[in-house]
């Protein structure tokens, strides 16, 4: 059996699904968007079995890009869930027959709160269609399952309906990046945007030592720091030199080397240095990463150490 061939074959029913319904396209899709953008509260979806779940799916997208949405299912509609759909409200139901028994049994009761309905569904003679104010059609020329039992290219062409939904919205509110990351603090892009150099550095047992400090008294400080460096300093508390445990290395292969010489002898005079603790940890990371060097370290104006920030507590916080 070729399985290549039938992998194939499903794309290719699949993707006539979604260019058939590219081509049909019309007014209907304007008219949902207006309908959607001018609701003073919430796009309701629901749907049962296969359409319930890509419901599901694409309510989370509307949800987060700026449409409040969320998912009803019909059973649920009937024991109590109604009550959360109010009279700025809007539904969207889903049903490629348009004949799903749960879901028509809620038609009556949503057309009775006078919102606007959109309905997708095969045919706009359904009992779905009938009771829509907007008909959006999902029909497909045929499923990919060769049962033509499990909805396959239907279930594809809804879903990719509602992105482009979404998307269309997303254009008319102007939704940018910004406000995606809002909505998604805990993403990488969230990360990227709202998560600052104080939110992440070190502020608590830091590895600082004096210039007059020994190395060898120094290598202990820089173990118990487990940071990799040492921060040296002079009297008055200001940085004056970084000991990593590269320069450490470099030291060791030079023939005058001795753990009684001071640690600033071996350390770099000149490290990076960050004084604006609000600047956003992938500005920060980026530094790291032009630099080459594992920490920055944050001071104040007097350049004094206020924290330090490792590449590594950057990558555990999944800054990218």
């Amino acid at each position: 059996m070729d399985f290549i061939k039938i992998a194939k074959d499903v794309l290719d029913i699949e993707a006539k699904a979604l260019i058939d319904s590219k081509n049909r396209i019309g007014e209907n899709i304007n008219k949902a968007i207006e309908t959607i953008y001018s609701l003073k509260g919430k796009l309701i979806i629901t749907g049962v079995g296969k359409s319930g779940l890509v419901g599901a799916k694409i309510a989370a997208t509307f949800a987060s890009t700026g449409t409040p949405s969320f998912f009803i299912h019909p059973t649920e509609a009937l024991h109590g869930d109604l009550g959360m759909i109010g009279k700025d409200d809007g539904v969207l139901a889903i049903s490629y027959s348009g004949e799903s028994e749960e879901l028509i049994k809620i038609l009556p009761h949503i057309k009775r709160f006078d919102i606007p309905l959109i309905g997708m569904s095969e045919k706009k003679e359904s009992t779905l269609g009938r009771y829509s104010d907007i008909f959006i059609s999902i029909a497909v020329e045929k499923e990919a399952c060769p049962l033509q039992a499990a909805p396959t290219a239907s279930t594809t062409l809804t879903m990719a309906l509602g992105d482009a939904l979404a998307v269309c919205l997303m254009k008319k509110r102007d939704f940018k990046k910004e406000d995606f990351a809002s909505f998604h603090p805990g993403g990488s892009l969230g990360k990227r945007l709202f998560i600052k150099i104080k939110d992440l550095m070190r502020k608590e047992n830091l590895p600082i030592i004096e210039e007059n400090t020994p190395l060898k008294e120094a290598i202990v400080v820089m173990s118990q720091g487990k940071l990799g460096n040492v921060l040296i300093t002079d009297k008055e508390g200001k940085l004056k030199a970084v000991l990593s445990d590269g320069d450490l290395r470099r030291a060791l292969m030079k023939e005058d080397f001795s753990l009684d010489k001071k640690a600033i002898d071996f350390a770099s005079k000149k490290p990076k240095t960050c004084k604006d603790m609000n600047i956003l940890a992938s500005d920060a990371l980026k530094m790291i990463e032009d630099y080459k060097i594992q920490i920055l370290v944050i001071t104040d104006k007097n350049d004094k150490i206020v924290g330090v920030l490792h590449i590594h507590d950057l990558v555990e916080a999944g800054i990218k």
